[in-house]
């Protein structure tokens, strides 16, 4: 029987066919999904922040985008993937709260994750091949490496797969 993992807040893990993973309340976050389609390896990170160089003293690589997707690589390869295989699929990013005067770097941080997101994976030439970031509202994900289906799910939409 197929397990779903769990992936916390600023936390990321891998996971093997036929099991899943999820992750829940991605607003301004980013569920970056990645799998190695032959080997059917893959994990989830859910990152909070942009960039690790930007608060001192912070030890908690799985929260940026810079060091958290780094680190998922690192794993998914470690397990047995290509990492010329690697393949991403992305979701959340979304401007949960409009403030007066609102585009201030405060207010676009799911924006800037995004932007760091595919920053980061057009660095380690790692494809994104389908993504739902934006708009205003929060989703909940899960993964499967198994078929690379990204199921979204978000309060009041259709639940959608990429």
């Amino acid at each position: 029987m197929a397990e779903v993992i769990k992936v916390g807040m600023a936390d990321l893990n891998i996971c093997v066919s036929p099991d899943g993973i999820t992750t829940l309340g991605l607003g301004s976050c980013v569920g970056i999904a990645i799998r190695d389609p032959m080997t059917k390896i893959g994990g989830l990170a859910h990152i909070m922040l942009p960039d690790s160089k930007a608060i001192k003293n912070n030890s908690n690589i799985p929260k940026f985008a810079d060091t958290g997707i780094e680190e998922l690589v690192k794993r998914i390869v470690a397990k047995g993937a290509s990492r010329t295989r690697l393949v991403a699929k992305i979701a959340g990013g979304a401007q949960m709260f409009s403030f007066q005067g609102g585009n201030s770097e405060a207010t676009r941080v799911g924006e800037r994750n995004v932007e760091a997101t595919k920053k980061k994976l057009a660095e380690l030439k790692i494809p994104i091949l389908a993504e739902d970031t934006g708009k205003n509202y929060g989703r909940t994900v899960i993964f499967y490496p198994e078929t690379g289906d990204f199921v979204i799910r978000a309060v009041g939409k259709p639940e959608t797969k990429i």
